[in-house]
């Protein structure tokens, strides 16, 4: 059985949800979500609660019900709260500014990379080397920051490149020269 799917969803207090057929749509203080769930899946509303149903009872079901009650908990938070990522870019020289509704950013390469954001995504950058991304869709989020880092990932001697602020990088020892 799921533990994840049996938990039920809090809707607060200025947060809509509809279902039709199978489209759920979230409404919010922050932007309106939209996403189609498994058709063996279903969503129950009651009052400021919603639970998760499935048709049978196999260990797909199961997963599709814990995956479904995840993604839906993730657009109800999101458009009520909304969700944050922040990068950081280490490497002398290295830097990054915000031009429009595109990301600059100069990482060691003969040119400066233009990443155009995403519908949805802002960025902030603060002290040239940290990017502060948010949004209403984790998803989408996600993606972006992962497409982010995969420009110039860190590199384990000298940590140089792009990581996730939470994100340890585990250093090698140099070259050991032996005479």
């Amino acid at each position: 059985m799921s533990r994840v799917g049996k938990k039920p969803i809090q809707i607060p207090a200025k947060t809509t949800v509809a279902i039709t057929d199978k489209l759920v749509t979230v409404k919010g203080p922050k932007g309106t979500l939209n996403r189609n769930i498994h058709p063996t899946t279903a969503l129950l509303i009651e009052g400021n609660m919603i639970t998760v149903q499935v048709q049978d009872d196999d260990k797909k079901s199961q997963a599709l019900k814990g995956l479904t009650r995840s993604l839906v908990a993730n657009m109800v938070e999101g458009v009520d709260k909304g969700f944050e990522r922040v990068l950081e870019i280490n490497g002398i020289g290295y830097r990054a500014a915000v031009e429009g509704n595109s990301l600059v950013l100069n990482l060691g390469f003969s040119h400066p990379v233009n990443f155009p954001l995403p519908a949805g995504i802002s960025a902030i950058v603060e002290k040239n080397n940290q990017i502060k991304l948010s949004g209403i869709d984790k998803e989408l989020l996600g993606q972006t920051a992962a497409s982010i880092r995969k420009i110039r990932p860190p590199e384990p001697y000298k940590g140089k490149g792009v990581k996730y602020a939470e994100e340890y990088i585990q250093r090698k020892a140099g070259k050991t020269g032996t005479k």
